[in-house]
């Protein structure tokens, strides 16, 4: 090695380094490291970083040359079994985030989770865009910031044509706490059965759920939380008035106009999700 490194005989030291292992001096290890990296032979540097356990310094190399991380080399960076905690936890969130620049999200979500950060595996998880995987992590995750974010992944997704996502929806914001989360998610759904299905009794049920929600939460500003509700309050007993009107249109279709008329005359009545246009007509 010292006569190679003499001479720069970049061949020889290809040729000897390719049989060396963990039992070398991490010194000697380290010093042909140095010399590949120096020669542009990335890869070649890591490989003997590695074996003398400079896994920080080889994962630094990975970043700044853009060495992919593949999911055998992400193993053989990860710390030892009996290394200590705080320096696994380091080390596993490092080559998360490195990971998470090269957009292995999968491999991410992995080392996030060894280092106990199921928040940090989750973003991670959720860049992936794998559904199933993010209902089923923050299942088992049980952590409330985890089921709200799943939540909110969950609503940009085509939920109307979903039942089951709209469960996984309703269910992660009930067990996250985020009770002013799930009344607007119930206020969506009331507009979708008014603009798409023309459901009012559904929509009325939906707007009843989000009331419900809405009285529970506990929003920091007071004031605010009131005049959601009075809002959401008017809007339900306007469209309850509509209800009872289509209701009675069958039995008495002169009595139904009446209230057509009477609930027209309604100051604020486009309050009540479009129903001026639905009664006009």
């Amino acid at each position: 090695l010292e006569l190679a490194f003499e001479h720069q005989q970049f061949t020889a030291l290809q040729h000897i380094t390719s049989n060396l292992d963990s039992s070398v001096e991490p010194e000697t290890l380290h010093t042909c490291a140095q010399f590949f990296l120096e020669h542009q032979q990335y890869s070649k540097a890591v490989d003997l970083l590695l074996l003398a356990k400079k896994y920080l310094e080889a994962l630094d190399i990975c970043i700044d040359k853009h060495i992919s991380i593949t999911e055998d080399l992400a193993e053989q960076i990860s710390p030892d079994k009996d290394a200590e905690p705080e320096y696994k936890k380091v080390l596993f969130e490092r080559i998360g985030e490195c990971c998470m620049l090269q957009g292995a999200y999968h491999l991410a979500t992995k080392k996030f989770t060894q280092a106990g950060n199921r928040v940090k595996a989750m973003r991670a998880l959720l860049k992936s865009g794998d559904t199933e995987k993010i209902i089923f992590f923050a299942g088992v995750s049980r952590q409330k910031e985890i089921y709200v974010m799943a939540a909110n992944y969950l609503q940009r997704l085509d939920w109307r044509k979903d039942p089951e996502i709209m469960k996984n929806i309703i269910t992660f914001y009930t067990k996250g706490r985020a009770l002013e989360s799930l009344s607007g998610f119930y206020d969506a759904c009331a507009q979708v059965e008014i603009d798409e299905y023309q459901n009012y009794e559904k929509a009325l049920g939906a707007l009843s759920e989000a009331l419900k929600c809405l009285n529970k939460a506990k929003m920091q500003d007071v004031s605010t939380q009131e005049a959601k509700i009075n809002f959401l309050k008017r809007r339900i007993a306007l469209l309850k008035k509509f209800v009872q009107a289509r209701r009675s249109y069958e039995e008495d279709v002169d009595e139904a106009m009446k209230q057509c008329l009477v609930l027209l005359e309604e100051p604020d009545l486009e309050t009540g999700s479009d129903l001026g246009t639905y009664t006009a007509s």
